[in-house]
């Protein structure tokens, strides 16, 4: 218990710096390098929780894709971040608001677990016991279950979110030839198709 609880206090206090590396690292590229220590550390933490499958997607799909893929677009992309820094101060007011409101939703939900009488009830209903079933199976049961509606609502929502990444990196520059399937489905045979009658001994 000892070693277990040594090992929370390093892998917590990991995280938080790396969370704050994320935001307050100048170059882009570190931050995302501090974004894959902090996936690690969460990982670590689920470990010590006795949730392996959240550990090892926390590894696989968080660093193996997702953090390796933003790494690969900072670095690819000809991005002016003091450009973008030096607008940043005039959105300051919007973003201090939008933050406070997310804070008060936050301890609007916390505030309600802590007061709702029935509330240990509800989170420990829906649960195996931990002889009956594996990490794996109880996270299966839990969110295609009881937690199915707010699953698929995720799910739009990332679908969503990659309409939205396409739609704003999709740009029209000259001189680049792109596919248009419309106009491949609509030509006739007539259009693309000559036949001619080449005399013997003569070329077309």
């Amino acid at each position: 218990m000892i070693i277990q609880g040594i090992a929370f206090y390093v892998f917590a206090a990991l995280l938080v710096a790396s969370g704050v590396m994320v935001i307050s690292a100048r170059n882009p590229v570190h931050s995302v390098l501090y974004l894959v220590l902090a996936f690690f550390q969460a990982a670590g933490l689920c470990v010590l929780l006795g949730a392996e499958f959240i550990a090892m997607i926390l590894v696989i799909v968080y660093v193996g894709a997702v953090a390796v893929l933003f790494l690969f677009v900072v670095m690819m992309l000809d991005i002016n971040f003091r450009e973008l820094r030096a607008g940043a101060m005039q959105y300051l007011p919007l973003g201090g608001l939008i933050g406070v409101i997310l804070l008060a939703e936050l301890a609007a939900v916390l505030g309600g677990w802590i007061i709702t009488p029935a509330a240990q009830k509800i989170a420990s209903a829906p649960a195996a016991a931990m002889g009956q079933a594996t990490n794996t199976e109880q996270l299966g049961q839990l969110i295609y279950t009881h937690y199915v509606y707010l699953f698929q609502a995720s799910g739009i929502v990332l679908l969503i979110a990659m309409i939205g990444a396409i739609v704003l990196t999709l740009r029209s520059r000259e001189g680049v030839r792109k596919q248009n399937i419309g106009a491949q489905l609509a030509r006739r045979r007539e259009d693309v198709v000559a036949i001619r009658k080449v005399p013997t001994g003569e070329g077309v």
